[in-house]
């Protein structure tokens, strides 16, 4: 198994347990949107804010060239990392569309970002982001 593929998939089980069990355009959208600002408090010291704006600008032309299915969303979000933007055309979406749009999107910024200082920096800065925590974990597990 790659390191990739097991990043990817920290990555979307991640998001899962962001948006919960009820999965609503709302949650969704606020799952994508903090994660994203997870990411850019973890990344700004490191490269800056123009680094994770171009990170994240290079993200969306990316999964559209990938996904084309993708392109009506990426198109209406703005230049930039405007998140409030963002999140206004994620909740215009269906719920998988706005499920599938974080996790490529996501997935994509953390394998950019590993091309650009590689996997071991990359698992370091993010790593936090994508395992569960103690507060995540499930009732029956909590049980006496």
């Amino acid at each position: 198994m790659s390191r990739e593929s097991e990043e990817g998939r920290q990555i979307v089980a991640s998001l899962a347990r962001r948006v919960g069990d009820i999965a609503d355009l709302t949650k969704t959208a606020h799952a994508i949107i903090s994660t994203l600002q997870d990411m850019d408090a973890a990344l700004r010291p490191i490269i800056g804010q123009q680094g994770v704006v171009a990170l994240y600008r290079r993200s969306l032309n990316l999964c559209v060239s990938t996904h084309p299915r993708l392109a009506g969303t990426c198109d209406r979000v703005q230049a930039g990392m405007d998140l409030i933007a963002l999140k206004s055309v994620i909740v215009e979406q269906s719920d998988a569309d706005a499920l599938f749009f974080g996790e490529v999107l996501l997935t994509t910024f953390y394998a950019l970002l590993t091309t650009l200082i590689g996997p071991s920096l990359t698992a370091r800065l993010l790593r936090g982001m994508w395992e569960p925590l103690l507060s995540d974990t499930p009732s029956q597990e909590n049980s006496p």
